[in-house]
Order: structure tokens, then C-alpha cells, then sequence
């Protein structure tokens, strides 16, 4: 590049060293790339994705560094009136911030020195998304960056339910909940096809959540097994549950033979699930002799409790009240976690069984009810099962159970009882248990019955048991038609 220099003035100066001379001639060549550089506020380049209920941060720089500790430092949403955070003077301020950021910040300055200050915001809920951007301000420099917030939630598990024939085949459920943002859903068959669904049906909630509930209707005999899965469109992950059809079900289906039979092995088959699983935290469980009432006797090895002959008169009452519990409690007790046990009830035409709370009187007892701390179903004069949830509601069943399985959830508050003749589901209370429970056990005063046997505490380890088949289709107890014929399998 030319330029003009006169040579009597280059010799009146005096030649500076080699390195004053190359600047001195880089400011003639480039004046304005020798200022200080320009200070920019740093934030995230692209869009940051968080799960509902995580943390997520938020972190800001100046650049080149730069002592951000008397600044004032000024998280916000869309605008800077929108605080969500603010620092001003080595102090937080907290009056200016947005109420549904209240309590849900913490603010990191350990290197604030170099200018980088970070925002931790928790828990994540739907409504955080949106963009989001901080600014530094001090007497000689303003700046800020933005950037967007992006929340995703991945929902529970799908489940799927039979609500029984439609159209000629077999109507399915498939329902969730804990999406965003709203989920996408698909039903497929066992080669991967999908299947059109019925229905449809999503709706938000108060979280602003989405809960999912879709149906689809499954030809009989087409599919042995159907997939309903759900996806997060935004996280490109999806939740799936498959649901075999039984073989038996199809059969039925195919040819026929009608909604009820079709739904009660269907439930059958639920229940017998329900109670291995159940078995797979089997318990051992004793009598405590010193519980007993004194009509009772109980076995050397606390394992079966019979009732002595009692005087004329002298009998067990209305199955609801009595004047005192003719009972035996376990030495065992259960406050939490879960519990099974079998006890063999035979042919004995009275007996009661199930659990209570280890504090509740026995004695002068006016009524045996979950809200006085009892959860028992019965058998009443060899022809009547039933349960008191507190009034007494009757049981029918297929199969009458010569061995019966009780299962404790402490911490779901359930206790759930099985027929292991069948496997199948009989009742199950739901209540808050408000203190330690015991197993009850109560073989009811002796009627007479060519059959006494005893209570038995089944031996571990549960086995699967079945009655002999020829035993399957007894009816010896069939007290009444219940009214509704799709609960006689209960």
C-alpha cells in the first residue's frame, strides 16, 4: 500500500526499536483492530431440553472474562420485566421475581470472578417452557443473550384392559398418564401391522399433563397378541405393553360361545396371575397360643386351631354379632412390605379368616367391621361365603375353596384373598391400615358338621395346588343365583 512520507521529517525523528516501529505502522495500517475487544454476554447456542421433575440449568459468560461480581445479573422469559431470577450487588432480590418461580431457584456464583454465573431452576413442570434469557448490566456495559426451553415428560407405563365383545371381536383399552407433550399412540398386531383404533381420546390435566386412554376392537382368531404403544414426540421415545390373547379366549371367540364365558376366563386368567405373584412373598406364619380364646385349641406346633365341643346352647351366634371373638392371632406382625399365606380350611362349614389390627380388643367385641380394625371374609353354616366391608356382602363361587390364600400389601393398603383351588381372585379390602396388623384366625364353634376340621397353616414353600378334577364342578355349596352372573367367578 502506497502513503506518502517525506524524508526530511522521517530523518528529524528518532527510529524507535523494531517492535514500537511495527506498531506505530499497524495503527497507520489497521487504526480500529487495535481498541480492546468488544465484551459479549454468552448464553446456550441451542434449545435445551428438559424431563419434567429433573433440574436443568441455566448458564450465562461474559466474554472476553470479565468481574461480573458488582453487576447486576437478570435472569428473565420473554422479557427482562418477566424475572425469574435477579442479582444485584452480591445480594439475590427475590421481590421482583415471577410467582411461579418462587422457591425453585438457586443461584451458583462460585465463578463469578471470570464472569460465568449458572441458574439451577427445579422441578421442571410444562409451564417452564418457553424462551428464557439473562442480562448483565454495570455503568459501562449492557448485554444479554436468549435462548429456548424445551420440557418433555415421559408417562407411565400403558395399561391395557378387556371391556368384552364388540363387533364381533374383542374390545380393548389401552390408557396412560404423565405425557408432554401430547403423546402419540398406536396399536399394533403380532406381525408389526397397525391396527386402526376405535377411539381416542387425550386430555390435560391440572399439571398440564396429558392423560391418554384409546380403544381398539381385535377380530376374534386374527391376532395372538396385540401391542398398544404410546410415544413422546419430542423425546422419540415411546413406552409399549403386549397383551397375549389366550389361546382358549380365541377358540371361544371364534366360535361363538358368547361375551360372558369369554370375560370370566378372562378374568380368571388376571387372577391367577395376580396370585402367583402373590405367592412369591410367601411368609411363615404361627399361631400364638397365648391369643387364643379359651374355647380354642391349638396344636403343639402352632399350625392348625380347632374349636372343642361346646355346651347346648352355647353357639357361635349371627355371623355378625357375637359377644366375644372365639379367635387366634399370629405371633407374627406386619407393619410393612408384603406377606402371603395359605391356611386349609377342608370341608369345615364355619370359619373366618384374614387379618387385624394387633391393638384391637377381642374380647366384648360387638362387631366385626374394617372400621373396628378387622378385614376377614367367612363361610356361615356350609352354605353362605361372605365378607364384611363393613356390612356384610355375600360371595358366590364356581369352585369352593378348600384352601384359601391371603395376601397383605401394607404399604398399598390392601388385603386380597384367593381361592388356590383355581387360583382365582375372591375379594380384596382396600383401607389405610393405622397400626400393625397379625393374621386372624377363627374356626367358629362346632355345629355338628360330619366335617371339623381344623384351620391348617399351609407349609412352605407355596406350591401351586389344585383340586382333583373330578372335585372341579362341585356344587355341594351353592347357596343361591347371584344376581349379576359375571361375578360368579368371584
Amino acid at each position: 500500500m502506497d502513503f506518502p512520507v517525506s524524508l526530511d521529517s522521517y530523518q528529524r525523528v528518532r527510529l524507535p526499536s523494531s517492535l514500537s516501529f511495527l506498531t506505530h505502522l499497524l495503527l497507520l495500517l489497521h487504526p480500529g483492530e487495535m481498541h480492546s475487544e468488544e465484551v459479549r454476554v454468552i448464553g446456550h447456542g441451542e434449545p435445551i431440553l428438559a424431563h419434567v421433575g429433573d433440574e436443568v440449568e441455566f448458564s450465562c459468560h461474559l466474554s472476553p472474562y470479565r468481574d461480573a461480581e458488582h453487576m447486576e445479573i437478570r435472569w428473565f422469559r420473554s422479557q427482562a420485566s418477566d424475572v425469574v431470577h435477579l442479582y444485584r450487588e452480591r445480594q439475590e432480590f427475590y421481590g421482583q421475581q415471577m410467582a411461579q418461580f418462587q422457591n425453585r431457584t438457586e443461584l451458583v456464583t462460585d465463578e463469578i470472578a471470570d464472569g460465568s454465573v449458572t441458574l439451577r431452576l427445579h422441578p421442571v413442570v410444562p409451564a417452564d417452557e418457553g424462551p428464557y434469557g439473562c442480562r448483565f448490566l454495570s455503568s459501562d456495559f449492557t448485554g444479554e443473550a436468549v435462548w429456548e426451553l424445551e420440557v418433555a415428560g415421559l408417562g407411565s407405563d400403558p395399561h391395557i384392559s378387556l371391556e368384552g365383545f364388540k363387533q364381533g371381536g374383542i374390545q380393548l383399552r389401552c390408557s396412560s398418564s404423565g405425557w408432554y407433550p401430547k403423546p402419540q399412540s398406536q396399536w399394533r398386531d403380532h406381525q408389526g401391522r397397525c391396527l386402526p383404533p376405535e377411539t381416542e381420546v387425550i386430555v390435560k390435566d391440572a399439571q398440564d399433563l396429558f392423560s391418554l386412554e384409546t380403544s381398539v376392537v381385535v377380530q376374534g382368531g386374527t391376532h395372538s397378541n396385540v401391542s398398544c404403544s404410546i410415544q413422546n414426540p419430542l423425546l422419540g421415545q415411546k413406552k409399549e405393553f403386549v397383551v397375549q390373547i389366550a389361546e382358549k379366549l380365541k377358540k371361544q371367540a371364534e366360535k361363538d360361545r358368547g361375551k360372558l364365558q369369554v370375560e370370566l376366563d378372562w378374568r380368571r386368567a388376571e387372577g391367577q396371575a395376580e396370585w402367583r405373584a402373590a405367592q412369591q412373598h410367601a411368609v411363615d406364619v404361627t399361631l400364638d397360643p397365648g391369643s387364643a380364646h379359651p374355647s380354642l385349641e391349638v396344636s403343639e406346633d402352632g399350625k392348625s386351631v380347632s374349636s372343642r365341643r361346646m355346651a347346648p346352647g352355647s353357639a357361635d351366634g349371627d355371623p355378625q354379632r357375637f359377644s366375644e371373638q372365639m379367635c387366634v392371632l399370629s405371633r407374627e406382625r406386619f407393619s410393612t412390605g408384603r406377606h402371603y399365606w395359605e391356611v386349609h380350611v377342608g370341608r369345615r362349614s364355619r370359619w373366618f379368616l384374614g387379618a387385624c389390627l394387633a391393638a384391637v380388643p377381642r374380647v366384648g367385641q360387638a362387631r366385626l367391621s374394617p372400621a373396628g380394625g378387622y378385614w376377614v371374609m367367612g363361610l356361615w353354616n356350609g352354605c353362605e361365603y361372605f365378607v364384611l366391608d363393613p356390612h356384610r356382602v355375600a360371595l358366590t363361587m364356581r369352585v369352593p375353596p378348600r384352601c384359601v390364600g391371603i395376601f397383605l400389601d401394607c404399604e398399598a393398603g390392601k388385603l386380597s384373598f384367593f381361592n388356590v383351588s383355581n387360583g382365582s381372585h375372591i375379594f380384596t379390602f382396600t383401607d389405610t391400615f393405622s397400626g400393625t396388623l397379625c393374621a386372624y384366625f377363627r374356626p367358629r364353634a362346632h355345629d355338628g358338621s360330619e366335617h371339623p376340621d381344623p384351620l391348617t397353616i399351609c407349609p412352605l414353600p407355596v406350591r401351586e395346588k389344585r383340586i382333583p378334577e373330578e372335585e372341579d364342578s362341585d356344587t355341594w355349596l351353592q347357596p343361591y343365583e347371584p344376581s349379576d352372573p359375571a361375578l360368579a367367578v368371584w
